[in-house]
């Protein structure tokens, strides 16, 4: 029985909090975004701003340096470079 009382009430203060806390952006801001988004006719992940950076060029980086990595350990390998007696 006061357990009940005590989930609604906290419901009750919950949802009027809920109800009267300012939201993170302005609606025009929101607008704004939700239209750049959906007119670009690109994929959703290169959409942004800063997207090609993080989705093509990180990704190119690691690559190449795994690629390189890689080609020194065979080249080590291969020559007999680095071993341990």
């Amino acid at each position: 029985m006061c357990c009940d009382l005590i989930i609604t009430s906290f419901c009750v203060d919950f949802c009027s909090i809920m109800l009267t806390e300012t939201p993170f952006r302005p609606r025009e801001k929101l607008l704004e975004k939700q239209r750049l988004f959906q007119s670009i006719q690109r994929h959703t992940y290169l959409k942004g701003p800063m997207d090609k950076l993080t989705s093509v060029a990180i990704p190119l980086a690691l690559a190449a340096s795994s690629l390189y990595m890689i080609g020194t350990g065979i080249y080590n390998m291969s020559n007999g470079i680095g071993k341990k007696e």
